[in-house]
């Protein structure tokens, strides 16, 4: 991903970065990616009626995943503490989705490779969160 160089050289962050939001960033969106293929190979297998959860669970983790991909990558200063907050859900949101996942991990690779990726991205926000400190204005 280039998100890093693109970020470094937005005119307002003048490559001073934060490397813990832009791996929240990226994991992110693979996580939102991944969470996508996860509920389309749900929909393929033959018990689909089993996997209702995950796949709503799954769809929920990757929009949530994509916003807060798209207000991370955005961040110029002046929005820090909805950069927070967003963080927080999707944080919040892999993990629920990882603990669906790993319910069928056993039976289904994609929903293995899934909870995988939900709990990098759990993680990468997490750490992105406690380096974010929101001004009062």
């Amino acid at each position: 991903m280039h998100i890093q160089s693109m970020i470094s050289a937005h005119p307002h962050v003048k490559g001073s970065t934060n490397d813990a939001l832009i791996r929240a960033v990226e994991a992110a969106y693979e996580c939102a990616a991944t969470c996508r293929i996860c509920a389309d190979a749900c929909l393929g297998e033959a018990m689909v009626a089993d996997l209702v959860q995950c796949i709503r669970l799954n769809l929920d983790c990757a929009d949530v995943c994509a916003a807060a991909g798209a207000v991370g990558a955005r961040r110029t200063g002046s929005n820090e503490a909805v950069i927070k907050g967003q963080l927080e859900v999707c944080a919040d949101t892999c993990a629920a989705c990882a603990a669906e996942c790993d319910k069928h991990a056993d039976m289904h690779e994609h929903c293995r490779i899934c909870a995988e990726a939900c709990r990098r991205c759990e993680e990468a926000c997490r750490e992105a969160v406690g380096t974010i400190t929101p001004s009062s204005r």
